[in-house]
């Protein structure tokens, strides 16, 4: 709610409110420099706001909510040379899921993108399409309450986008999903809601 955030006393997000429903998914567009990346930032307590607060449920977001979050960042930050299961399985370690369940989780989310049979490759030998498939299952490993996705669809194929887009619905269907694209005919395929994003200001 009337976020804002300056960079050398440059305004780069101007008193942006906006809501994102649960079981609705919110589209973020604008152009680059527009400061989709800085918002979501901000609603994931990577970046403080210059002033303005966001809200859970109406009152001020706690550390512990965010930690619930799912977040799949606009530059991708698994490990190039760590396997692709052992990768998933750490992540929801660090969430305190044990590890039975966690390799469990891990391998219900490969085979949906039909990545079974390389849970045991190296992250950095898998096709740049399946390394995001991997991103977007480590943003979903600990079942978060609420899914913050920047740029999810960049770089894939059709069947990739449908594959993701179906996976979104099932694990996200009654949680806020936001999501920022450049592609505005997925946006238009995709969402229920869209918020647009000029300048810093959501016009």
């Amino acid at each position: 709610s009337s976020l804002s955030r300056s960079y050398d006393g440059t305004l780069v997000v101007d008193d942006v409110t906006f809501r994102v429903t649960p079981g609705r998914m919110t589209g973020f567009v604008g152009a680059n420099g527009a400061g989709k990346t800085t918002t979501m930032r901000m609603i994931l307590g990577v970046l403080a706001p210059t002033s303005g607060e966001v809200l859970w449920n109406g009152s001020p977001i706690t550390t512990g909510q965010r930690r619930r979050f799912g977040y799949m960042p606009e530059e991708r930050g698994l490990y190039p040379r760590m396997k692709v299961s052992d990768q998933l399985v750490f992540l929801a370690r660090l969430h305190g899921i044990d590890r039975a369940e966690a390799a469990r989780r891990a391998r219900e989310l490969l085979d949906h993108f039909d990545l079974g049979d390389r849970a045991d490759d190296v992250l950095d030998t898998l096709s740049l399409g399946n390394q995001q498939r991997v991103q977007i299952a480590a943003s979903l490993i600990h079942r978060p309450d609420a899914l913050v996705l920047d740029e999810p669809f960049s770089g894939l194929d059709p069947v990739a986008v449908d594959a993701m887009a179906s996976l979104l619905a099932k694990e996200a269907g009654d949680k806020p999903l936001l999501f920022s694209s450049h592609q505005l005919d997925l946006v238009e395929r995709l969402c229920d809601d869209l918020v647009i994003l000029s300048h810093g200001r959501v016009v």
